[in-house]
Formats: C-alpha cells, structure tokens, sequence
C-alpha cells in the first residue's frame, strides 16, 4: 500500500456529508483521515476520530495541537439553530476556532475546503433566480455562510494555502443522528405509513409537488470536494456541485411509493415535525415486528428538515456547468439514488 501523503482533516465527520467523505478519502492510498466531531467515533488504520468542542476555542486548541501533519482541512460542521440570525455566531465560530488551532501548528496546509449550500443565494427564504450561479450576487445578512466565506477570503491573503467552496442541493446519503436527512426522513415516513395501512401521501405545501428541485448524492459530492481540493486551477473558486438531472415530486413521488408496495394519495399538507412527534411507540413497534435495528426515534427523525424542503413551493435549482468546465464530469441519475439510498437503510435493518 502507497504511504499516505497527504492528510485531510474532516469537520463534522459523523454528518451526511463528512461521513461519505470520510469514507472516499479512507478508499484512497494517498490519504490519511482524521475526523473531527462532537461524539467522536471508532478508529481504523486509515481513520482516527477526534472528540471535540469546536464552540470552546480551548478545546479545540488543545485537540488539534498536535494536528501537525493535516494537509487538507475539509469543513462539513453545523450546529442547527431556531433562526437564520442565531445561526450565524456558532457556524462562524466554530470554523474559526478550526482555522486559528490548525493553521499555526499545520505547516504544510495546502487547501481549507468549505462545505456549503444553495442558502448562498437565498434559496431557503423564498422564489429566487434560477438557475443559481457561482457569481451570483449576495443578499441582505444575516447568512452565516457569506460570513464564512468571507472568513476565509480575508485570512488566505498572503498565505500559502488556498480555499474552495462546495455548494451542493439536497444531499441524499446516509447517516444517523442528523437534522438534514431527507431521504431517511422519507423512507420512514413511508414505513411508518405503510405499517398504519396508509397509502403515501405527499405531505408538503400544494405548489411544493410540481416545481423543479435537485439533489446531491453524498458520494458524488466526496469525490467531487476532493477534485476541488487537489486540482490547482480550482483555487480559490466556487462550485455548484448537484445529480446533473432535475426532478418534481410529481414524478418522483410515485416511485418511492412503488419501492415500498405502497398506493399513492393525492398530496396533503402535513407538518411531519407535529404529526410524527407521537410515533415512537409504532417506531418501538416496529423495530421488534421487523428484526429493526435498535436505533432510538430521534436518531432517524429528520422531520422538521423535511417539513422544510416539502416547503419549497417554486424552483430550486443551481447550474453545474462551471464544475464540468473545470473538469469535474461525474453524474448520478436521482431516482437512481434514492433507491440505492432505501437498499442501503433495509441492508442496515433501519427501516423494514
């Protein structure tokens, strides 16, 4: 096996996305990972875990002072807060508690690679122009993410390193414990519905069912962050990263439907967040009917992040040209991602 020559420094590893990236870096011979998170995790040969406040500037001084050989930091932490406002302080602070505790003892950094999103262009406060594009401008604060950006803007002049910033929809992947996890939040909405005899029903705003969206498959985007990462032309640049393909839940909702044997309903709106709230005892149910593994209700409840993307009553879609005109090409049909996502819940024995 190849010695390891760089070493990626992962933030907010036991996320959706800092999972999947984990994984891709750990399948290639020149990498060696280290993950940071909150909980920590088990270490293999190629990945060891490190358990770490990022929100006390001391702890995370402390445990990654002796971080000396990171080449690479790639950033996927978030702390989910009641408000776009409240989120700004703790998601600032904690990349810059990251970069001031790495970047003095990591001499060799070469690349800080930023995980973001379409709130960049204010897809999640309401219409906006489609498609989004890296230049687009910037809206009215707050935006914790203009903040971020702008962080790292500031602190790379006159350094060696460079920056990049990945802004994927959706993210469809797998990972327990996660506020943003819509298809998991999905597949157990369809399970539960399906064991109380119920038909799928769509449950978002009326207008949500027939607009345009699209998502981000979790181990595309690993691949494509880590291109962004190492390939020099990208320095210091932007990229929309997305499936390639668009969909409406018109279409894709009868699909989900007939990979679990179910009948469809005509939409409803229904806050999942208020009607999933008393389902713990079916989910207890559930768990000893099917052979369930024995994960607690709150692990794979993403109802409220569902409820929000259900919400999307316009178009929501980025252009992913630029990463293709870099040199980034990789694609994945979107119902092709769901159902390998739903294979992968039943083989972990999450949902029926």
């Amino acid at each position: 096996m190849t010695t390891p020559s760089k070493v990626a420094l992962v933030v907010g590893a036991q996320g959706v996305i800092g999972r999947n990236l984990v994984d891709h870096l750990a399948s290639l011979d020149d990498w060696q990972v280290i993950g940071l998170s909150r909980r920590g995790g088990a270490s293999s040969e190629r990945v060891s875990h490190v358990a770490v406040d990022l929100l006390d500037p001391a702890d995370a001084r402390e445990k990654l002072s002796s971080l000396t050989q990171v080449t690479h930091v790639f950033y996927a932490a978030y702390q989910d807060r009641p408000s776009w406002a409240e989120l700004v302080p703790p998601n600032l602070a904690m990349l810059v508690n990251v970069v001031d505790a790495i970047e003095p003892v990591a001499k060799g950094l070469q690349h800080i690679s930023l995980m973001q999103g379409y709130k960049v262009y204010g897809g999640h406060l309401g219409p906006f122009k489609t498609p989004a594009r890296e230049t687009d401008a910037a809206f009215m604060p707050p935006e914790f993410m203009h903040d971020q950006q702008r962080f790292l803007e500031q602190r790379q002049r006159g350094a060696t390193w460079s920056w990049s910033a990945i802004r994927p929809a959706v993210v469809g992947g797998f990972a327990l414990g996660n506020p943003m996890n819509l298809a998991l939040a999905i597949a157990v909405y369809a399970s539960m519905s399906k064991e109380l005899g119920l038909p799928l029903r769509f449950p978002g705003k009326p207008g949500a069912y027939d607009h345009l969206l699209e998502m981000t498959d979790a181990g595309l985007l690993a691949r494509a962050t880590v291109w962004a990462a190492t390939e020099p032309s990208c320095a210091n640049q932007a990229f929309n990263i997305t499936n390639g393909d668009l969909f409406r839940w018109n279409d894709m909702w009868p699909v989900v439907a007939e990979y679990f044997g179910m009948e469809v309903a005509p939409p409803l709106p229904l806050s999942l967040e208020s009607v999933m709230a008393d389902k713990e005892p079916l989910w207890r149910t559930m768990i000893g009917a099917h052979g369930l593994a024995e994960h607690a209700y709150a692990d794979v409840s993403s109802w409220r992040f569902a409820d929000f993307v259900f919400s999307w009553d316009y178009d929501l879609f980025g252009d992913g040209s630029k990463a293709r005109r870099f040199g980034f090409h990789e694609h994945i049909e979107t119902k092709a991602m769901f159902t390998r996502l739903f294979d992968d819940f039943r083989r972990r024995r999450i949902i029926p």
